[in-house]
């Protein structure tokens, strides 16, 4: 019987897999280079810990179980709190601010679409312990260098959601965070609607549809300072950073965020070639530490979705150079000796296991795009050689093994 991947997951064959380690390798290379470490935390945590973090509407878009005791687990749908979790637990007396990256895969029950996946990975970090305009900075060049890195033509955005929540907060906590939600949703109709049913006054209603729509440079702020009273100090120092450091970006005030630990800044990405989900990168400032019974601790992080940025980055797979070991039958041991001397200066080496003619070998190294191919041979042996086919040029000649290697290492220089 045929059985099928469940509805929602992928298969990676070796190419896209090596694709797709070539991305990771990159992001990881830059995380480090900021001087952030990698963690990493269980594929499952209490069903508690998420439920705390965005409400219990969440459990429908999970994967939620009962282990045989009858505990409620789940399968982690995002990062953010399972490390705050272990920040908590683990980390309260590192010294601050903390840098941590992760790269891990994350499950959502929902129906599956282009770029939205039931499996998916997140790479991401988190800066815990600075509420400074600079760890905001580092943050968002940290995430502007690593799409930029991989060629994608994207849009990053940054907003602050303390601007909507003074505007807001004459409604009290419950209508302002519905309120959020709509607006984070680009729920407009729904928005309009709800404050038609509250009774929302003329002005405040004014004053939200204009913060919404306020989009573009430095000057929005000025624009923004018209209307509501507002310490804008924390976004102005962030816009100067940034644009000093070369980080392209449009204000939009209109970025919400419908969950309260969300504190100041936010901001996202979103590629071109993607379609409706052209969101790459979201992230902002937030404080979870106290909500998980920790002190109360500023953090800033933001989570790439590595699966829509395959799809859209230029990253491509430096070819590895392959050689194939032939051997005549009865002398596979040399084979596999010369093949580990060539494995140990870091080329790929493959080895007959079929028992198959030399004939037979040759062709499956042609079928596999193998650069060489290493004959063992009798005569080779007597002789202290091995025979080195190109398989580029068909050319061949016999030479020393050491030699080889050599020439098997320019090929993979050049």
């Amino acid at each position: 019987m045929k059985i099928e991947r469940p509805r929602g997951t992928r298969d990676f064959l070796p190419e896209e897999m090596e694709r797709r380690r070539e991305v990771e390798r990159r992001m990881r290379e830059i995380a480090e280079s900021f001087g952030y470490r990698e963690i990493a935390t269980p594929t499952f945590e209490h069903l508690e810990l998420f439920t705390l973090k965005s409400g219990e509407g969440i459990v429908d878009e999970m994967y939620v179980f009962a282990d045989k005791s009858g505990r409620k687990l789940a399968l982690r749908p995002e990062l953010t709190a399972p490390v705050m979790r272990m920040f908590v637990n683990e980390c309260s007396v590192m010294p601050r601010p903390l840098r941590f990256y992760y790269f891990a895969n994350c499950f959502r029950y929902e129906r599956p679409q282009k770029g939205r996946y039931r499996e998916f990975w997140q790479f991401g970090v988190e800066l815990i312990g600075s509420d400074s305009y600079l760890a905001d900075a580092e943050v968002i060049n940290l995430a502007y260098r690593i799409l930029d890195s991989l060629g994608i033509k994207f849009e990053l955005q940054i907003g602050h959601v303390g601007i909507l929540r003074s505007i807001l907060s004459s409604l009290g906590t419950e209508r302002a965070s519905k309120v959020m939600r709509l607006i984070d949703k680009g729920d407009k109709e729904g928005l309009l609607g709800y404050m038609d049913e509250i009774r929302v006054e003329q002005d405040l209603r004014e004053k939200v549809l204009s913060i919404i729509d306020m989009k573009g440079d430095e000057g929005v702020i000025e624009e923004a300072k018209k209307l509501i009273s507002f310490d804008f100090t924390h976004l102005e120092n962030l816009s100067r950073i940034l644009r000093e450091l070369g980080v392209e970006f449009e204000l939009n005030l209109g970025i919400a965020r419908g969950l309260d630990y969300y504190t100041g800044v936010v901001f996202e990405c979103y590629a071109e070639g993607l379609g409706a989900q052209k969101q790459v990168c979201g992230g902002g400032s937030y404080e979870l530490s106290s909500l998980f019974g920790g002190p109360k601790t500023p953090s800033t992080g933001f989570a790439i979705g590595f699966d829509r940025v395959c799809e859209v980055c230029d990253a491509k797979v430096k070819k590895r150079t392959t050689v194939a070991v032939i051997s005549f039958k009865g002398l596979e041991s040399h084979a596999f000796r010369i093949a580990d001397r060539i494995r140990e200066r870091g080329l790929r080496v493959v080895v007959d296991v079929m028992e198959r003619s030399v004939k037979k070998q040759m062709s499956f190294a042609s079928e596999i795009s193998a650069d060489y191919a290493v004959i063992i041979g009798p005569e080779e042996i007597e002789k202290g050689v091995v025979t080195v086919k190109d398989m580029t040029t068909q050319e061949q000649r016999a030479m020393k093994e050491e030699e080889a290697i050599t020439t098997f290492l320019s090929r993979m220089r050049g």
